[in-house]
């Protein structure tokens, strides 16, 4: 399953592009060629807008007869690009400073463990996010989908039904609802959705063969159900 969840995972990142909501000009990895394509079309005179997105997590934004190729990199500009904007400094290596509300006895056992609470908790994250690496990937790529339909076909027959299969996992459903979406429209929501299902199907086995999370001694039990009900513990900065 690792293999096949690898191969989905390591995709290249691509970026595509429609005109008025329905006509698929291209899709490729360089977002700056597909941001130049969108400039080029914007000058036919029946082209209202085209929109951009990223593939990978739906997002989207529109670019208007004038608009701005620099602010499309900005807000769709992939990771690396965004962490080299960032400079020199911590931040370059991922760390980031904010802070979390914990009970005593959960800043008591953190500091106890090597490395201090920040190292701990980035241990307890790592071991949780590989239990679920595919129904991390799979919830993503749900999510990338239905922005991208909402962005698209959010007014077409059968759009909210279709988002209902899509979440509930019904994705041949899903194709029978949109047969009536236009071809190009449609084959592009497909596409996603077909990575979309290949993670779901990950996601399930990986559910399925995985046992009880560890919980770390000393914090459960410890208290009454009122005392973890809320936020209202103590708070500190951590760098996670």
């Amino acid at each position: 399953m690792d293999t096949e969840l690898d191969a989905l995972l390591e995709r290249p990142r691509t970026f595509s592009a429609f005109a008025n909501y329905a006509r698929h000009l291209g899709t490729s990895a360089d977002l700056a060629a597909v941001v130049a394509l969108a400039q080029r079309t914007l000058s036919d005179s029946d082209i209202r807008a085209v929109t951009i997105f990223d593939d990978a997590t739906g997002d989207y934004t529109e670019l208007e007869p004038h608009g701005n190729a620099d602010s499309v990199r900005s807000r769709l500009a992939p990771p690396e690009e965004l962490q080299r904007r960032l400079g020199p400094g911590r931040p370059r290596l991922g760390v980031v400073s904010r802070e979390v509300s914990l009970l005593p006895r959960h800043w008591e056992w953190l500091g106890a463990q090597p490395g201090g609470a920040s190292a701990a908790l980035r241990r307890l994250i790592d071991q949780a996010r590989k239990r679920s690496r595919a129904q991390d990937a799979a919830r993503t790529a749900r999510d990338a989908v239905a922005r991208v339909m909402s962005a698209l076909a959010g007014d077409r027959a059968g759009y909210e039904e279709a988002l209902r299969a899509l979440y509930r996992g019904e994705f041949f459903r899903l194709s029978e609802l949109t047969a009536a979406w236009p071809e190009e429209l449609r084959g592009y929501v497909l596409r996603l959705v077909a990575t979309a299902a290949a993670l779901h199907a990950l996601g399930q086995q990986e559910a399925a063969s995985a046992g009880p999370i560890p919980t770390p001694a000393g914090s459960v039990g410890q208290a009454g159900a009122g005392q973890d009900g809320g936020d209202g513990g103590p708070q500190g900065a951590v760098s996670a």
